[in-house]
């Protein structure tokens, strides 16, 4: 997943960071609101009450959702393998992988039974849970095509843990502006430093989790080959699409606090168009860059990772004692665990962001 083939300058990064995470707090100054709420840390987010549901605003959106989606799906349903394509090779499965199977199983039991020798630390289960995840993600990869993410590159691997910790810190802050979901950590106190170690190390897990199964979804010809060669788009004026791409979605951030009702999907969109556009506008290669020669695969992947990784955290977070909810506005209604079914499509830019700040942050700290 490695795109850059040149490093941002201080002023670039100056640039993302003042679009990024002041343009939200012009929106507020902009509504004659103090700003010490949103910069408040940690930002442990109250439960709110939104717009109700409306059934005019979950078709528009559904009906968006399906306009993106539906060429993808026909071209993943209506894909054939030619004879002869497929060649099933198996590699051990390695033994730490059995031990984040293991480990797995074991935190996923602790999480959703109450069993009174575990009660201290029942609130704890997310990280063995995730880390068990990785484990057993990348001993698939292993087990698919002999090598992983885990074992060519341990040292990014490492890398990613503090850098998706950071990562998703950022999303608390956007969840600051428009408040959709909110965490019920159990009964009893939970101090603000408590808070924010065991928070930190459950995002931690984040982009690990979604890059380790980015590599997998990519071992399995029926995904990867039908979009390694699909349609090629190749705009022309790339500078001017990035600058005014930084122009939009710059704005939109700002707006989140003036409209969030109205503007919360942007939050799973607007960063993805700061870093596009961004390096867009410098003459960088994006996670857009394959698409000129038709190879969609590294749009796909990531996308379709962080869906199965959507499944796993609201699946996992349904019955554990330590848990997040969500309000959403117009379109909380028929949802699977706790999230409601439209909000699954924020999962499919989530996994493009979770690459693309993978590969900006890495060209510094891992080349």
């Amino acid at each position: 997943m490695r795109l850059s083939s040149g490093q941002f300058k201080a002023r670039h990064y100056l640039l993302l960071a003042v679009l990024l995470c002041l343009t939200p707090l012009i929106g507020v100054l902009y509504r004659g609101r103090p700003l010490a709420p949103y910069l408040e840390f940690p930002p442990t987010t109250r439960y709110v009450r939104h717009a109700p549901f409306q059934w005019s605003a979950f078709f528009l959106l559904l009906l968006l959702v399906a306009t993106v989606c539906l060429p993808f799906l026909r071209r993943l349903i209506g894909w054939r393998s030619e004879p002869g394509q497929r060649v099933d090779v198996s590699f051990p499965f390695p033994w730490w992988g059995w031990l984040g199977i293991v480990v797995a199983l074991a935190a996923w039991l602790l999480a959703w039974n109450r069993f009174s020798f575990f009660q201290p630390l029942q609130r704890y289960t997310f990280f063995p849970l995730w880390l068990g995840y990785i484990l057993a993600v990348n001993g698939l990869s292993c087990r698919r095509q002999g090598s992983c993410l885990l074992r060519a590159r341990p040292r990014f691997v490492g890398t990613l843990f503090p850098m998706s910790a950071l990562f998703w810190w950022y999303f608390e802050y956007l969840n600051r502006f428009v408040q959709n979901w909110y965490y019920d950590m159990g009964p009893g106190p939970v101090s603000a430093t408590e808070y924010v170690v065991h928070a930190t190390i459950c995002f931690s897990t984040v982009l690990p989790a979604v890059l380790s199964t980015v590599e997998l979804l990519g071992t399995f010809p029926c995904l990867a080959v039908p979009f390694a060669a699909w349609h090629p788009v190749n705009p022309p004026c790339k500078k001017t699409i990035g600058w005014l791409l930084l122009a939009g979605s710059g704005l939109s951030l700002g707006l989140l606090a003036v409209f969030p009702d109205y503007l919360f999907p942007l939050v799973w969109i607007a960063p993805l168009l700061v870093i596009v556009g961004l390096q867009l506008a410098t003459g960088r290669p994006t996670i857009f860059a394959g698409v000129a020669r038709g190879d969609w695969r590294p749009v796909v992947l990531p996308a379709l990772a962080a869906l199965v990784c959507g499944f796993f955290w609201e699946m996992w977070n349904w019955q554990s004692l330590a848990h997040w909810q969500y309000s959403v506005p117009f379109v909380h209604h028929y949802q699977i665990f706790a999230m409601p079914l439209l909000g699954y499509a924020g999962y499919l830019p989530f996994g493009l962001e979770c690459v693309a700040v993978t590969d900006l942050i890495s060209e510094k700290l891992c080349p």
